[in-house]
């Protein structure tokens, strides 16, 4: 089995977020960037699957090369070769595009990419994917198993899980459950000493349709003070979630 995880680089959480040239730039100065978490669950599971099945991982991300220390992470976790496509992921559709070329050039038959990142949260790329390739999709995925070509999965679905059956090639788009927080794994430093060694190939992009512009960038509205009322005066209470937040 061929398995390549899509990965995308994406800000920590605890990064402070800045805007540039009238809030219309994201600002990456000084900001720590890491593998985006739903990608990092594709990644575990894509281990699972090379440890019990023999399968062969690549990981790929559409980035400069600011990118590729996020690629030597994975390669350092075990994913065995690292393919970066040399172009800034303006948009989902540019995104899936590029993506979409890889797998065809490596014939991957089995495809993992989080079901959205955590920064723009688009949920766009796993589905073009699928579509771009005509291969078979499975999003929202919690578990995966696989035998041969025949593919088990659950997913997420409002109010309950899904269990599906599906074959080879394969698109999934996952997220946590795929595997716990707890399963996830920290480079050691013999990983990391043959993460340098592993190939990261570097690959221009395809000429492709850009979907969306960005406009402009907005923090959210910062929440108010808090107003703290004495448990014995219910009236109080029952006036201000009336009459000021409009709750009741």
């Amino acid at each position: 089995m061929k398995i390549l995880v899509c990965i995308s680089n994406v800000p920590d959480t605890t990064s402070k977020i800045n805007f540039t040239e009238n809030d219309t730039k994201f600002d990456t100065n000084g900001v720590q960037f890491v593998i985006n978490p739903n990608d990092e669950f594709g990644l575990t599971r894509a281990m699972w699957l090379k440890e019990k099945q023999g399968a062969v991982i690549h990981v790929a991300s559409v980035g400069e090369a600011s990118v590729e220390p996020t690629l030597r992470k994975a390669l350092a976790i075990g994913a065995d070769e690292a393919i970066r496509i040399n172009a800034t992921p303006t948009d989902g559709l540019f995104v899936a595009q590029q993506l979409a070329e890889v797998v065809k050039d490596g014939q991957y038959n089995l495809v993992i990419a989080g079901r959205e990142s955590i920064d723009y949260n688009g949920g766009m790329v796993p589905g073009i994917l699928a579509t771009l390739l005509d291969m078979n999709f499975v999003n929202t995925c919690i578990g995966l198993e696989i035998d041969g070509d025949a593919v088990t999965a659950i997913r997420e679905i409002d109010g309950g899980k899904e269990t599906l059956t599906t074959t080879l090639p394969l698109v999934v788009g996952g997220q946590k459950g795929l595997v716990e927080e707890s399963d996830l794994r920290i480079p050691n430093m013999r990983g990391i000493m043959m993460a340098r060694k592993k190939v990261l190939n570097v690959v221009e992009p395809v000429n492709a349709l850009r979907g969306t512009e960005d406009i402009k960038f907005e923090r959210p509205t910062p929440k108010g003070a808090v107003k703290l009322v004495d448990s014995d005066n219910i009236e109080e209470l029952i006036d201000l979630l009336h009459n000021e937040a409009k709750v009741i």
